[in-house]
C-alpha cells in the first residue's frame, strides 16, 4: 500500500512539473512572438520615417529646381532633413526613438508649409520682376536700336563729309619736256630727247575741305610698270606705304588753284610706250591720266 501511494505521489509531482514545463514554453513562445512583432513594426515604422523623410527632400529639391528660388531657409531645412535620415538609416529601433524621430518629422512638417509659402512668395516676386526686366529690355533694346541706326547714319554722314572733304583735281595732263639750260621748257613727244616729265592740273574749289598746306604727291609710271623720278616712299599710318616720283606742297584756300611741277628722269626710265600719272592728296588718290612717247 505504501508503494503504491509513493507511486502516485510521484506520478502527480510529474505531472505538475509538466504543466509547469509547457506553460512556460507556451509563456515563453507568446512572448518572443509579442517581442518579434514589436520589432516588426518598430521596423515598419522607421521605415516609413525614412520615406517620408526621402519625400521631404524631393518636395524641397522641386520648390528649388523649379522656380530658381535659392532661400537660405529653404537650403538649411533640406540639410535638415537629410541629416536627419542619415541619423534614422543608422539607429537601431526603439520606441523612444521612433517616438522622437515621429515628433522631429511632425514639426519638420510644419516647417515645409510654412517655408513654402514663403518660397511661393518670392516666386511670385521673382516673376514679378522678371516682367520688369523683360519689360526694361524690350525699351533698352529699342533705345539701342534707336542708337545704332543713329551710329549708322553719323558713320555714313561722316564718310560723306570725309569723301566731301577730299580735293578734287581738274585738267590733269602730263608731257615729256625737254628743260633748257636758259631754264627754258620746251614739249617733245620723243622718249630719247626727253629729260623730264611735267604734270599741269587744278584743284577745285571746296567749301567743305581743310583749308592750309596740302602735300600733292605725283606717281609716274612707265611702260615696263616702273615708277621713276624719286622712287621714293612714304607711309601713311594704317592706309600703306606709296611709292612716288615727286611731291609738291601748296597752299591751299578753297578756292581753285593751278598746279604744275616737274618730275626728273633717268635717261634709262624713259622709254617708247604709254606713261601712266597719278595725283595724290595725302594717301588718296585724285587724278589719273596716261600719255604716250615714241
Amino acid at each position: 500500500m505504501s508503494t503504491e501511494n509513493s507511486t502516485s505521489k510521484f506520478k502527480i509531482i510529474i505531472g505538475i512539473l509538466a504543466f509547469l514545463l509547457v506553460s512556460i514554453g507556451i509563456y515563453t513562445v507568446s512572448l518572443y512572438n509579442n517581442s518579434k512583432e514589436k520589432t516588426d513594426d518598430l521596423t515598419e515604422e522607421k521605415q516609413d520615417i525614412e520615406n517620408e523623410l526621402r519625400l521631404l527632400i524631393v518636395d524641397y529639391d522641386q520648390v528649388i529646381q523649379d522656380n530658381d528660388v535659392m532661400d537660405n531657409d529653404l537650403l538649411a531645412a533640406k540639410q535638415r532633413i537629410e541629416v536627419l535620415l542619415d541619423s534614422v538609416k543608422d539607429s537601431e529601433s526603439n520606441v523612444a526613438l521612433i517616438k522622437r524621430y515621429k515628433i522631429e518629422l511632425g514639426r519638420l512638417k510644419n516647417e515645409r508649409k510654412i517655408l513654402f509659402r514663403k518660397a511661393d512668395s518670392l516666386i511670385v516676386v521673382n516673376q514679378s520682376l522678371t516682367l520688369e526686366r523683360d519689360s526694361t529690355q524690350v525699351v533698352l533694346n529699342e533705345t539701342y536700336r534707336v542708337v545704332d541706326s543713329v551710329e549708322v547714319k553719323n558713320i555714313a554722314l561722316a564718310e560723306t563729309i570725309k569723301r566731301g572733304a577730299v580735293v578734287k583735281v581738274s585738267d590733269l595732263s602730263a608731257e615729256a619736256v625737254i628743260e633748257r639750260a636758259s631754264g627754258k621748257i620746251v614739249n617733245t613727244r620723243r622718249s630719247k630727247r626727253a629729260d623730264k616729265i611735267r604734270a599741269c592740273f587744278s584743284l577745285t574749289e571746296n567749301a567743305i575741305a581743310v583749308a592750309g598746306d596740302r602735300l600733292l604727291l605725283i606717281q609716274v609710271i612707265n611702260p615696263v610698270n616702273n615708277v621713276i623720278g624719286e622712287r621714293a616712299t612714304m607711309n601713311f599710318a594704317d592706309e600703306g606705304t606709296l611709292l612716288y616720283s615727286a611731291t609738291t606742297k601748296v597752299f591751299y584756300e578753297n578756292e581753285e588753284l593751278d598746279v604744275c611741277l616737274l618730275v626728273s628722269t633717268a635717261e634709262a626710265d624713259l622709254i617708247e610706250g604709254m606713261y601712266t600719272i597719278n595725283v595724290f592728296d595725302g594717301s588718296h588718290q585724285v587724278a589719273t591720266t596716261t600719255m604716250t612717247l615714241k
